[in-house]
């Protein structure tokens, strides 16, 4: 059988993708796909360049991505910028967002309260909202997948990682998919959903932005999977003691079970804890990087590099004052298996239980009664978790920044790792 070619006319084709670009560095590896920083030859901008292989990956997923890349164009979205075909590869240029992981730079901010996160959520809202009123459902908010433009203190935040979006004109969809944590209780359940599961990923993200740890945490998937089909969640003292009531509501209002009943984009906007004064200015700095430390701390063992690559290889050539077209030692790429890793210690999350950093989702689990089970990859369940329906196959294009030696998993629910120092 014939490979299928992804028909797209405005795609470029080339013979030798390094007459255009210079490649600098490997930022990512994995089953299907490299990530390169490259210079544009002929501009001498900088991208983070994605190379796809033809023959491992069918077509029809990342030309949905694709198409979703094309159409948008928003200052807080990670753009496609080009695309390019050569006999064995498809080549996706992406902008180089350089600024860091979300929780990366809350860590090293010193200084920390409401009203920034209340800035961080007002942009995600307003790029989300422009993706609904272009009928594009992200599917796949979370932390990790929100990142600084740049290393400046004011960067703009910018969403990546659309390898689960989908363009959804009839505003229903069925796919069982996302992340563990964050994913809604309507997507758990199998039914239907809308657009309004991005706007519960939000609400997720908003608490975990004024506390440090996730609303929904388990030891176990299905016990966890539970707690999220009943929107079970609590403001636990003393961590949410100094957090503003308007806070709170704001949350209630995102983590409402009832899609019917939950916030859209643009009420979220109008609340006044995003529009408003509400938001506190007391530094949450200790308490709030204290429990990010705890609870997310396991999943940077599968990061292998992040965006910071490229910030230190912009600032290695500004020290040089070398000429960008020079090429620099390439770094060293540590490709770790997290199977062979000891666990840390135990730890107990603020209701008693295993801290949510420290579970480990199995191939199968069983949340529908009734129901066909749902399939997830074995991978970090607050990190890099595809959700399939049984006999489905879901793409996901979790960064390749976070490749392992154990990049496979069960054949029929693999993930697709592809990213750059800021997407995809």
């Amino acid at each position: 059988m014939g490979r299928k070619e992804l028909q797209c006319s405005w795609k470029k084709i080339t013979n030798n993708i390094k007459d255009i670009f210079d490649f600098k560095e490997v930022l990512g590896s994995g089953s299907f796909s490299e990530v390169f920083l490259v210079r544009e030859r002929q501009t001498g901008n900088f991208y983070a360049l994605k190379c796809v292989k033809k023959k491992q990956l069918h077509s029809s997923n990342l030309e949905n991505e694709i198409k979703v890349l094309r159409r948008i164009k928003h200052s807080n979205v990670v753009g496609l910028v080009d695309f390019y075909e050569s006999r064995t590869h498809y080549y996706l240029v992406m902008e180089l967002v350089s600024g860091g992981e979300l929780f990366d730079r809350i860590l090293d901010r010193g200084v920390y309260t409401e009203k920034d996160a209340s800035l961080v959520i007002k942009q995600v809202l307003e790029a989300v909202s422009y993706l609904h009123q272009n009928s594009i459902v992200h599917r796949d908010l979370k932390p990790e997948n929100l990142l600084y433009y740049s290393p400046e203190e004011d960067a703009k935040i910018m969403i990546s990682d659309f390898g689960l979006s989908k363009m959804s004109d009839h505003d229903v969809m069925s796919t069982a998919c996302g992340t563990p944590g964050y994913v809604a209780p309507e997507v758990l359940a199998q039914k239907p959903y809308s657009k309004a599961v991005d706007c519960w990923s939000i609400g997720v993200i908003t608490y975990v932005l004024l506390c440090g740890y996730p609303p929904f945490y388990e030891d176990n998937e299905t016990r966890l999977f539970s707690k999220i089909m009943k929107a079970e969640y609590a403001f636990h003292s003393p961590y949410w003691d100094d957090i503003s009531e308007s806070a709170k509501d704001f949350i209630r209002h995102m983590l409402e079970k009832k899609p019917s009943k939950r916030f859209t984009t643009e009420e979220a906007l109008n609340h006044p804890w995003i529009i408003g004064n509400t938001a506190q200015n007391n530094n949450i700095y200790q308490s709030v990087c204290e429990q990010i430390q705890k609870n997310f701390t396991r999943s940077k063992w599968k990061r292998v590099i992040n965006a910071t690559v490229a910030v230190h290889h912009m600032q290695r050539l500004k020290a040089a004052h070398a000429d960008p077209a020079v090429a620099t030692q390439m770094p060293l790429i540590e490709v770790l298996d997290v199977s062979s890793l000891d666990p840390p210690p135990d730890e107990l999350d603020t209701n008693g239980n295993p801290s949510c950093s420290h579970m480990s989702l199995s191939p199968q689990c069983d949340v529908s009664r009734g129901r066909g089970p749902l399939k997830a990859c074995n991978s970090e369940p607050m990190h890099a978790l595809v959700i399939t329906e049984t006999g489905q196959h879901t793409y996901h294009s979790e960064s390749d920044l976070h490749c392992t030696a154990n990049s496979a998993t069960d054949g029929r629910s693999q993930s697709l790792q592809t990213g750059v120092c800021s997407m995809m």
